[in-house]
């Protein structure tokens, strides 16, 4: 620094700006992204200067600015997100950069042309909390234009911020016109001031509940849990298993909608790497008998058991929800929604949160933003996923397929931007692929493939099995790979990521690092399907450890005794270690489950990356007789 150079404190407002899956787009495309963002980075620029603003830097995708006001910035920002999705309708989904933007108003020390300090690190931290596309705003922004500028506002909770000492409270700005002078999800100015008065009476309500229930009610009878019978080793971190909630309106047909919250709550747990949540194909298996608390968390190998039941009429809903620490045997809360329809997503977040509170755990600002992120404000869209995600589970995959097909594209006639309408109907073309219902597969892959990048460029957290599944089919496995890395980053508690991370490891050959991967699914999802099983069973096969293989498939036939590749795999497993009347025995319930089963087809559907397995699992396939 020269004696000219002054180290300067002063009061700005701060942009900080980045391409959302900008390494990506790099893998694919180094040159055209490069080309792109330099072009969208000529038009950020312009735009600042418009609004008094100058770029304090660049790097890599970045973009950080600084404004002589939050007025001007939060312009600024809507105006350049206006501005690149117009340049962005120009180009193919795979190649277009989306930007997120963040916007704090703060203290920095200026050195030389350098902008640093807390209001630079809140800005970028924020930025993470947009959605692609979209700006997110402090408070300290936010108190300086919320009577200023024609937009509206959603806040969106108070984030911890690395390296800031308190949580930043969040808005996302809400920039189309019909939004303007909204403001969502903040309480009203005047509850924030008589906040410790309410807060007082409502303690002085509540132990009076509590006393009164001690005194004058019997307390539901729980007994509780003992660690040593538990199944499988409790966690160190809170463990949870979320029961299928009962649907109460007597009729079966509705059985979509409550089994559907049910998933949401725990997909919404599962993205909190804090917690170990079990998958819903296990805690589905209880769903409509009458089971003890006690047997759940010792089956499961969890400490707390949230259950509950939705009544639906046509527009009103009554859910109850209550979380038993299943080790002591007590409630630790439970809480009645008596509420319209539409406010299911409201519910939802709030089932969420009271149970993240209840267990203590701390999220991350990014955790946060996963937890409680939606994806749709669409309600009839939403319902549509719901009845959807009923049919996953049903046998027959090529009549369901086409029923799947037709409410994903009726959720998109709903809401063009929910991005996981657009992932389930790039699942149904590649099911057309598995299946054998398409006559043209480069179309049906196209056509997948287009949808996948079509939900990713609204939601990166979608999309990331289909994609990967279509690169495997391809051979293309380290894209593959890297798109179950980004599943489990995004999932860090969900059984299928851990799965769909070990097959894709697998298929890459990379088959040692896979099988802690389906362990962890498997401890996720005890009583997970069959491919669980038989993936694991075949990844020991290919390790050369065959009484392991053995073992697992024979787990999975204990549930599932008429899974074709689990007997599969018992053959080529039974062949390698000499027992040829295992092996014989299993080749003939291969042919019993599928009698027109050929050797050909049993390649075609391996898509590994090692030929040489591949072969010698034709090889131990033709040893008993198969052709």
């Amino acid at each position: 620094m020269t004696t000219e150079q002054k180290v300067i404190r002063k009061l700005s407002a701060i942009l900080s700006a980045d391409v959302k899956g900008y390494s990506r787009l790099m893998t694919d495309d180094e040159a055209s992204t490069i080309k792109t963002l330099k072009d969208y980075r000529v038009v950020m620029s312009d735009i600042i200067k418009q609004h008094s603003g100058r770029v304090v830097d660049a790097p890599g995708d970045n973009v950080l600015a600084e404004f002589p006001s939050a007025v001007n910035a939060i312009q600024c920002s809507v105006e350049i997100q206006n501005a690149l999705k117009e340049k962005n309708t120009d180009l193919p989904v795979d190649k277009r950069l989306v930007f997120r933007i963040g916007v704090n108003i703060g203290d920095v020390v200026q050195d030389g042309d350098s902008l640093y300090g807390e209001g630079v690190n809140i800005a970028a931290r924020i930025e993470g909390l947009a959605n692609p596309g979209g700006v997110c705003i402090s408070r300290n922004a936010y108190d300086h234009i919320k009577n200023k500028l024609k937009l509206g506002y959603e806040y969106i909770g108070e984030h911890a911020v690395k390296n800031i000492k308190d949580p930043v409270r969040v808005y996302k700005v809400l920039m189309e016109p019909e939004d303007a002078g909204k403001l969502i999800g903040e309480k009203s100015s005047y509850f924030r001031k008589k906040w410790p008065r309410l807060a007082l009476a409502a303690v002085v309500i509540l132990v009076s509940i509590i006393v009164w229930q001690f005194y004058y009610q019997k307390s539901p009878n729980i007994e509780a849990a003992s660690v040593e019978n538990m199944a499988f080793p409790l966690p160190e971190k809170p463990s949870i298993a979320v029961l299928a909630f009962d649907n109460m309106t007597g009729d079966p047909a509705q059985d979509y909608f409550s089994d559907g919250l049910t998933e949401e709550i725990i997909t919404a747990l599962s993205k909190i790497g804090s917690m170990f949540v079990i998958a819903r194909n296990t805690t589905f298996t209880y769903k409509g008998k009458p089971v003890k608390v006690k047997q759940v968390a010792e089956d499961l190998g969890v400490r707390y058991v949230l259950e509950g039941s939705v009544r639906k009429t046509e527009d009103r809903l009554r859910i109850t929800a209550q979380l038993i620490d299943a080790l002591k045997g007590h409630h630790l809360w439970a809480e009645r929604y008596d509420r319209d329809l539409k406010d299911i997503f409201v519910i939802q977040d709030d089932i969420t949160k009271k149970i993240i509170t209840a267990l203590n755990v701390k999220l991350t600002g990014k955790q946060y933003s996963y937890a409680y992120a939606k994806g749709t404000d669409n309600l009839q869209a939403y319902l549509k996923l719901l009845q959807l995600g009923a049919l996953v589970h049903r046998s027959d995959l090529k009549e369901s397929n086409v029923l799947k097909r037709q409410l994903a594209e009726e959720a998109i006639a709903l809401d063009l931007n929910y991005a996981w309408a657009y992932d389930y109907l790039g699942w149904t073309h590649l099911n057309d692929i598995y299946y054998g219902m398409t006559k043209d597969f480069a179309k049906s892959w196209k056509t997948a493939f287009e949808l996948g990048q079509k939900a990713q460029s609204l939601d990166e957290k979608t999309a990331n099995t289909l994609l990967g599944s279509l690169y495997l089919l391809k051979g293309q496995y380290d894209k593959g790979v890297a798109e179950a890395e980004r599943f489990v980053e995004f999932f860090p508690n969900d059984s299928n990521a851990q799965f769909t991370m070990g097959r894709f490891l697998m298929a890459a050959d990379r088959v040692e690092k896979a099988i802690p991967f389906y362990k962890k699914a498997l401890r996720l999802d005890p009583y997970a399907i069959a491919p669980y099983f038989y993936n694991l069973g075949a990844a020991y096969w290919m390790m050369g450890q065959y009484e392991e293989a053995i073992s697992e498939c024979k787990k999975g036939l204990q549930r599932f005794p008429d899974d074709l590749f689990t007997h599969m795999v018992l053959v080529v497993s039974y062949i390698e270690t000499g027992n040829v009347e295992g092996a014989r025995k299993s080749a003939a319930e291969v042919l019993r489950i599928n009698p027109k089963i050929s050797l050909d087809w049993c390649g075609k559907i391996l898509h590994w990356k090692n030929k040489d397995i591949v072969a010698r699992w034709i090889d131990d396939l033709r040893k008993v007789g198969l052709k």
